[in-house]
């Protein structure tokens, strides 16, 4: 059985569920994993300030009283100037919300790459090794606002 597919829709900064010929789409359950891996906000940890200066340490109810989040705390980079430490910091957490793949099997090798390209642009580079030696590569980038 295979999930619903989910798109990233790049103008938005949302994921949704595809359609096809009328219905729900089903497909690629990795990437669609790896979506909600990286773009549902994992709670921030007690010493992380979130970028708002607020209390909202944000993640998901359902997380409550479990032993893995899911999610990643890329939202914590919101409003940080885009510079090589905060490629490194977006690095981190993408393996960090991708670490599950690993723990589960699903995956024997994860490696995670990040970049500036441009002025303005943090790229992200996400090779899945399957147990049976198949590899996937999944591409993000996000435009950075100048703050």
């Amino acid at each position: 059985m295979t999930d619903i597919s989910t798109t990233w829709i790049v103008q938005s900064g949302t994921g949704d569920w595809s359609i096809a010929d009328g219905q729900l789409a089903s497909g690629d359950d990795l990437a669609t994993a790896v979506l909600i891996s990286l773009f549902t906000d994992r709670r921030a940890t007690d010493d992380q300030v979130p970028p708002d200066g607020s209390g909202d340490r944000r993640g998901w109810w359902g997380d409550l009283d479990q032993g893995v989040p899911i999610g990643s705390r890329l939202w914590l980079l919101d409003r940080e100037k885009l510079t090589d430490e905060v490629a490194a910091d977006a690095k981190v957490y993408i393996a960090e919300a991708l670490q599950w793949l690993l723990d589960d099997r699903v995956a024997s090798l994860l490696d995670v790459t990040t970049g500036i390209s441009g002025r303005n642009q943090l790229e992200a580079v996400v090779r899945i090794t399957r147990q049976d030696g198949t590899a996937s590569t999944l591409k993000y980038g996000w435009a950075w606002s100048p703050t």
